[in-house]
């Protein structure tokens, strides 16, 4: 069956459709990793978006029921280059485009995904369209066009869990799967409270690998409430789209300030920025992928790491406010804050990775010993 992908300024790609039948529209970016497309279709990070890979096969491993990263996939449409409908892996379950036709996911493939990315680096992310159900491109490009861009909207609310919960797994092992900390013996040695803008499950189970006892709560939670339940820090999670559209994420955080420790990664990252009276923008393409350096400003290491942000913080906002930790090697843009008052931190990437890279992993062990440090005192 024939597919189109036609962007808001005009650009029209053809190729083949494969999972869904039907039309999506998003915000359409690019991902750089070679591995991890399940992954990527689970992170509720990308709601709102039409992600186009660009490793040029996708689909070889299939899909299986333990690499997600959250309930269900987000992402509004996945465009790559050569789709693979039989799957060469041990752990499959199903194939890439049954797994994506399940969930309604619509999805081209032959398309030129070089040009394509090429196109979005020079001129910027911006609206589009798949369709395999409407072939005119002109009709398609005037649809890409009437679709509300991400910035001003809240899609946290979106993704957020509805109730309070309590997550007790933690690292998957060759042979018995994900461990579970349930009548397991262990004492945790911390309890933490994580707001979830938009939560990848890896992340919960690295807390819980690190010694943590870990209480999801939704992100319109009051402070008062998480304080009261005495947490021996405060996680602030990835999520999708604008952080200025979430205020009352940002107050609740002011609110926390020097109260409690606070780690946040991605979403959580540029609402701690906020809430330090910080300022965020726009990136022109976004940092999506498995590869980006940054820099640790303290040690001058160079760690490669997994992103996933449309938005930052700006550094200049941050003048006397905090101080920058992490910078990324290809922008320079801001990848970590810290403060020299209050105990927290965060960054912009993911130290959670999966499947990879595994070289910032290291900050879960950080977050764990700021907070023995603020019990201590």
């Amino acid at each position: 069956m024939k597919a189109l992908l036609a962007l808001a300024d005009g650009t029209v790609f053809h190729g083949g459709a494969f999972g869904a039948e039907g039309e999506a529209v998003g915000e359409l970016v690019f991902n750089t990793s070679l591995t991890g497309y399940q992954e990527i279709l689970t992170d509720p990070s990308y709601t709102g978006q039409i992600v186009t890979m660009t490793c040029p096969e996708i689909g070889n491993v299939g899909v299986n029921s333990e690499d997600v990263e959250s309930r269900r996939p987000f992402v509004e449409g996945f465009v790559v280059k050569e789709y693979w409908p039989r799957p060469s892996s041990w752990r499959a379950r199903q194939s890439l485009a049954a797994y994506m036709a399940e969930h309604g996911i619509v999805g081209i493939q032959g398309v030129d995904t070089r040009a394509l990315v090429r196109h979005i680096r020079d001129y910027g992310a911006q609206q589009a369209v798949i369709s395999s159900v409407e072939l005119d491109p002109q009709r398609l490009a005037a649809t890409a066009r009437a679709v509300p861009g991400l910035e001003g909207r809240d899609l946290v609310k979106e993704v957020t869990c509805a109730q309070p919960y309590d997550w007790r797994q933690g690292h998957w092992e060759l042979g018995s799967g994900y461990s579970n900390t349930q009548g397991a013996g262990r004492d945790p040695s911390f309890f933490v409270v994580a707001y979830d803008y938009g939560m990848k499950f890896t992340i919960l189970r690295q807390l819980v690998a690190s010694g943590c006892r870990v209480r999801v709560v939704p992100a319109q939670t009051p402070a008062h409430e998480v304080l009261a339940l005495k947490p021996d820090g405060v996680f602030l999670s990835n999520g999708p789209g604008d952080p200025d559209a979430v205020p009352y994420a940002i107050r609740n955080v002011a609110a926390l300030l020097g109260r409690v420790p606070i780690f946040g990664i991605c979403l959580g990252h540029q609402i701690l920025g906020l809430a330090l009276g910080g300022r965020t923008f726009k990136l022109k393409f976004g940092h999506h992928g498995g590869n980006h350096p940054v820099m640790d400003m303290a040690t001058r290491k160079v760690e490669i790491t997994s992103q996933n942000h449309g938005f930052c913080v700006d550094i200049a906002s941050l003048d006397g406010r905090a101080e920058v930790t992490h910078i990324n090697l290809n922008d320079q843009t801001a990848e970590g804050l810290s403060h020299l008052q209050h105990p927290l931190f965060s960054v912009q990437y993911h130290p959670e990775a999966s499947p990879v890279p595994h070289d910032a992993g290291y900050l879960f062990a950080r977050i764990t010993a700021l907070m023995a440090r603020h019990k201590r005192c």
